[in-house]
């Protein structure tokens, strides 16, 4: 498979420095002690993770100097939130991050603009499937969110649909800094008979975790919130929601062996 070399302005790639994991925690020692100087040795050690989601855009992207400055903020945000004392890796917090600062930037600046009043419709119908959400006890149906907010079902579909980036089957959903998984390898398998087994089972398990846990899922991998925003919604820690995010998929991961 040929590989695409990622050219940026002022950078070489090819220079780029990768920390070790000892490094990593003595420099994040030294960064949460206040050494700034630390934290700039984080994102430059760190410059390749950047580089690694922005393979994908080479060839159709006219400005990969503008995403890869975009990533660095992505990147930034992650190590300013990642607590290294919870065991987890910063590959698997930080590109996450980094993708949807990406997402974010090319869904503002592309041509096909949503008008200013379907975003406003789409945020305040997530914003007001949250509150129900708190209310209630489980996701309320889009009839009920529509209904809450005196708008059609149709025009909150449509406004949510909008506002959802469009998604590649090679898209990487997950990545541990050894093997990705891509979306294509999680779609659906018509001519499998197990399908339904797996569906129901899944839909079990999410029923068996706590509303808490359920809530943070929703709020990570549906809204797309970070780990410090759901905190600062909950009014609890980023290790706290950290901690019950990776508990939760622990939990999934078990029941659907």
């Amino acid at each position: 498979m040929a590989k695409h070399k990622v050219e940026i302005t002022g950078v070489n790639t090819n220079e780029i420095k990768v920390l070790t994991q000892s490094e990593m925690e003595e420099l994040f020692k030294k960064f949460k002690n206040g050494d700034l100087k630390a934290k700039e040795d984080l994102i430059n050690g760190n410059l390749k993770l950047v580089l690694s989601i922005l393979k994908k855009y080479v060839g159709k992207c006219d400005n990969l100097d503008d995403l890869f400055q975009v990533g660095v903020i992505g990147l930034t945000k992650a190590i300013d939130n990642f607590n290294i004392d919870l065991g987890l890796k910063l590959s698997t917090y930080a590109i996450p991050m980094i993708s949807g600062e990406i997402r974010r930037y090319l869904r503002d600046n592309s041509l096909l603009r949503v008008s200013r009043s379907v975003k406003d419709l789409a945020y305040k119908a997530i914003q007001k499937r949250d509150e129900l959400t708190n209310e209630l006890g489980y996701v309320p149906s889009y009839e009920m969110i529509a209904k809450a907010l005196g708008e059609s079902e149709l025009d909150v579909l449509t406004s949510l649909e909008a506002l959802a980036d469009p998604v590649s089957i090679f898209e990487p959903i997950y990545n541990d800094g050894g093997d990705t998984i891509y979306l294509y390898e999680q779609l659906e398998d018509k001519s499998n008979a197990s399908d339904l087994e797996t569906k129901l089972a899944l839909k079990k398990a999410i029923n068996d975790l706590s509303y808490r846990e359920k809530s943070i899922l929703d709020k990570r991998y549906i809204i797309g919130k970070t780990q410090m925003e759901i905190a600062t919604e909950l009014g609890i820690s980023q290790a706290q929601v950290s901690r019950l995010e990776k508990n939760a998929i622990k939990t999934l991961k078990k029941t659907l062996k």
